[in-house]
């Protein structure tokens, strides 16, 4: 609609001869690039023209005069405010990862001298070690939580799963290079509550698990992720499930009441995006999470992308790739600011309650908060 509105209101401008200056902010080149152009649209439309036969009846409109709104509108969804959402956020100065200087053209010999010092110490030193440390993380997960979930379940059993995860989960921190900053810790959720927070990456997992243990709700895999996930389940009482079986979802939601009815359990963490955001800003929250009912504890995530982009474009790189980045990158630095304890009014809405969270974590976390 927001396109259509725009493609519409240009075409009557031109024809009632309005003298609007809408400036055309892109032009796409051969290269694939797009940019910026500082003309109007009557140049433009004029400078089309002077290559075109003038019709034999009378009047300025032709009919390849509507291409060019077609290739506006085009440009106004590929460049709209949701899709940039679902790409890494643009530098203000390289930070010498070869991933980050499309914008940064030139380099001179000392800087290249530095770039190839700095792909030394990071693929030659820092990789190798991360490698090791994620390993050791890994494994020691899956064997500690297996073998406590042998235990009896007895107050042992959850302090030792707990002792487990945030020893693990910290190891694999450390094998990224994650410099984290809390604040506010005293807000940190609580049992029998509901963790929600934004999403940028499956790394969000790692930076929260660091300074607390969470029950975890996620769809069932397969392969290394499937094994990950049966062996914590045997520990502590995470909820797998399969996305496309209905049933399978009723059920999921009938369970995560009975947790959140259970005050000796531990909070249960969502990203109610339901998907991977470039850090820049917050999209719609989806209301399932805030139907469940229980106390809300929000928490925000800022990255820094100076050091590393914690991004995880999903679209364009698999788990291994986005791994391979994560590990080859100066550093993951963030921030995570736990919010005070948030309730349903009275009166309000699962929906309405959601975007009132939303709006909490946007602002704290310095996003842009998202209707989208």
């Amino acid at each position: 609609m927001k396109t259509l509105g725009f493609v519409t209101l240009s075409m009557l401008s031109f024809i009632n001869g309005k003298r609007t200056r809408n400036h055309l902010p892109y032009q796409i080149q051969v290269c694939g690039l797009v940019q910026r152009d500082d003309g109007s649209m009557e140049e433009e439309l004029r400078g089309l023209r002077r290559s075109r036969p003038k019709p034999p009846v009378g009047g300025n409109f032709t009919l390849s005069d509507c291409f060019y709104f077609y290739r506006r509108g085009i440009e106004d969804i590929v460049e709209d405010e949701v899709t940039q959402r679902f790409s890494s956020e643009e530098l203000v100065s390289w930070n010498l990862l070869t991933r980050t200087n499309i914008d940064f053209q030139y380099i001179s010999l000392k800087l290249t001298m530095v770039w190839g010092l700095g792909v030394f110490i990071r693929y030659c030193i820092l990789t190798p070690l991360r490698i090791m440390l994620a390993s050791i993380g890994l494994t020691w997960l899956v064997i500690g939580t297996t073998a406590v979930g042998f235990l009896p379940n007895w107050r042992l059993k959850s302090w030792l799963s707990e002792w487990v995860h945030v020893m693990c989960y910290r190891i694999c921190a450390r094998g990224l290079s994650c410099t984290i900053h809390y604040h506010n810790r005293e807000n940190r959720p609580r049992k029998g509550g509901i963790c929600v927070a934004n999403h940028t990456s499956p790394i969000d997992i790692v930076i929260l698990c660091n300074d607390g243990c969470y029950a975890m709700v996620g769809q069932s895999h397969g392969g290394l992720m499937g094994v990950l996930q049966r062996a914590m389940a045997r520990s502590c009482p995470h909820i797998w499930f399969e996305r496309a079986d209905m049933k399978d979802r009723h059920l999921v939601t009938k369970r995560l009441r009975d947790h959140v009815n259970d005050k000796t359990k531990l909070p249960i963490l969502l990203f109610p995006e339901g998907t991977c955001i470039n850090n820049t800003s917050v999209m719609m929250f989806k209301k399932g999470s805030f139907e469940i009912g229980g106390t809300i504890y929000p928490v925000a995530i800022k990255y820094d992308p100076q050091f590393g982009d914690a991004f995880w474009n999903s679209a364009k790189y698999n788990m291994v790739s986005y791994l391979l980045r994560m590990v080859t990158s100066w550093a993951i630095v963030c921030n995570v600011w736990y919010l005070p304890a948030m309730h349903q009014q009275e009166g309000e809405d699962a929906v309405q309650f959601a975007n009132r969270v939303k709006s909490v974590i946007a602002h704290q976390g310095g996003l842009v908060d998202l209707s989208w």
